[in-house]
C-alpha cells in the first residue's frame, strides 16, 4: 500500500505546485491560504479522476466535432467546479479558468517529466501474456 502512496503524494504535490505558479502568473486565480491550495490541488485531482471522464462520455460527439478541442472547456469547467467547492479558492471567470487550465496541464507534465523516474511501479502498463483480457 505505501508503494502505492508515494507517486500519489508526489502528482498531488506536482499539481498544488502548478496551482500556485498557476495563481502568481494569473491575476484572476487567488488562494488565500495554504491549507486552500492544498486542498485544491486534492479535490482537482479528484476532479480529474472522477468527474471529467463523465464530462468526456457524455460531451463526446461535441468533443468530435471540435476535433477534441472542447476537452479544454472540460478542463476549465473542472477548474472553476474547484473553485466553486473550496472557500478559500477565487477564481476571476471561465476565460481565466480556459488559460489557466491549459498553462497547469503543461507544467504539470514539464515538472512531472522531470520528477519521474521512469519507474514502471509508477506508469500504466498494459497486460502482457497470452492476449486474452478476461
Amino acid at each position: 500500500m505505501l508503494n502505492n502512496l508515494a507517486p500519489f503524494l508526489v502528482h498531488w504535490a506536482i499539481t498544488a505546485l502548478s496551482l500556485w505558479v498557476a495563481s502568481l502568473i494569473f491575476r484572476g486565480i487567488k488562494f488565500e491560504s495554504t491549507s486552500a491550495l492544498v486542498i485544491s490541488a486534492l479535490l482537482l485531482g479528484l476532479a480529474n479522476a472522477v468527474v471529467k471522464p463523465l464530462l468526456i462520455v457524455l460531451t463526446l460527439p461535441l468533443t468530435l466535432l471540435t476535433l477534441g478541442l472542447f476537452l479544454l472547456v472540460i478542463n476549465a469547467l473542472m477548474i472553476m467546479l474547484v473553485a466553486a467547492l473550496v472557500r478559500g479558492f477565487k477564481l476571476s471567470g471561465f476565460w481565466t479558468a480556459f488559460f489557466a487550465s491549459i498553462f497547469i496541464s503543461l507544467l504539470s507534465i514539464a515538472i512531472d517529466s522531470l520528477v519521474s523516474s521512469g519507474d514502471p511501479a509508477t506508469t500504466i502498463q498494459m497486460p502482457t501474456g497470452s492476449g486474452k483480457w478476461l
